[in-house]
């Protein structure tokens, strides 16, 4: 018999420079209501879910950027509310935040994701390691995307847990571009991987149709869960904040690279799906037996080399 797990991704609408943690608070708590009325058990939330995706701003002050935009605790007074209500609906979740942590003497940032159980203990968390954008100010530039500013890359490396009755691994955002990460959790047995993002619908870097981002986003995540035999949820916070717009299109796949469900607003919005845990079993055992098929000492050059080099072959 399968096991099944109702899973619900809950895309956020915009949050704006104006709204406080409490409001979003509220505003995923009735998105968590939402979810377990359509009988989910667990609930993916985004990526930087309490305040608006702030890394488009330069902040002079580093105090004032870690007062706005940053917990030193989680939960804190103002997010405790979801984290009370997800423990009495009996629902697990993941969602991010920014943390701001001390460590061995110093003062740390990253953009982080956890894990918490349905009982509400804290199951796991997970730093963003494939930062994107800059860290030096372009003023010249439509907005910012201040990623290597405000964040540390990650140090606890790619992992996964024991989860409400499945293997379960987290990435955020800019790390669903990047197989390596998805390969390292298959590798583990992840069967569920939970991704928050907050993806502007204009490329900062060159000239990309909106519609070009979405076709691509989209393109990743089913390649991602079938080539990893995983279920896949990936969510969004989207819409126009303060005028900078970031695109939905919250997806669940599953690990035959099927989109199970899909957003279809760039607001509060919540899509489920019963995922059979188990769909991926005969992929695991056929097509993407990694102990049969894969070859890893012909893959050094993925952990040994960071940029592309032309290296041409000598010889037939």
């Amino acid at each position: 018999m399968s096991r099944h797990l109702k899973i619900a991704s809950a895309q956020l609408g915009p949050l704006h420079l104006s709204d406080t943690r409490s409001s979003a608070t509220k505003r995923l708590v009735n998105l968590l209501r939402e979810a377990h009325g359509m009988g989910a058990k667990f609930v993916v939330f985004p990526e930087l879910a309490f305040t608006t995706f702030f890394p488009r701003y330069w902040y002079d002050s580093q105090t004032e950027a870690d007062s706005k935009f940053y917990e030193a605790s989680i939960p804190s007074a103002e997010t405790q509310p979801l984290f009370d209500e997800a423990k009495k609906l009996g629902i697990g979740f993941y969602i991010g935040y920014a943390e701001l942590t001390q460590e061995e003497g110093r003062t740390h940032r990253f953009n982080t994701a956890i894990l918490v159980g349905p009982d509400g203990t804290l199951v796991g968390k997970y730093r963003k390691i494939h930062l994107p954008g800059h860290a030096e100010h372009k003023p010249q530039a439509a907005f910012q995307h201040l990623e290597k500013k405000y964040f540390e890359v990650g140090n606890l490396g790619f992992r996964v847990w024991r989860f409400m009755d499945t293997i379960t691994g987290m990435l955020i955002c800019n790390d669903r571009r990047w197989p390596e990460a998805f390969r390292v959790l298959a590798l583990q047995g992840a069967e569920i991987v939970a991704l928050g993002f907050n993806t502007p619908s204009e490329n900062l870097h060159y000239p990309e149709p909106p519609a070009l981002r979405v076709h691509h986003h989209l393109i990743m995540a089913q390649s991602m869960a079938f080539q990893n035999a995983t279920w896949l949820v990936e969510t969004a916070k989207c819409g126009f904040e303060d005028g900078n717009r970031m695109f939905g299109h919250s997806v669940i796949v599953a690990p035959t690279g099927e989109i199970a469900a899909q957003s279809l607003t760039e607001e509060d919005e919540v899509i489920c799906v019963n995922a059979d845990i188990d769909l991926a079993a005969n992929l695991k055992r056929t097509m993407f037996d990694f102990a049969a098929h894969r070859r890893p000492e012909h893959y050094q050059l993925i952990v040994e080399r960071v940029g592309a080099e032309v290296t041409p072959a000598k010889g037939p």
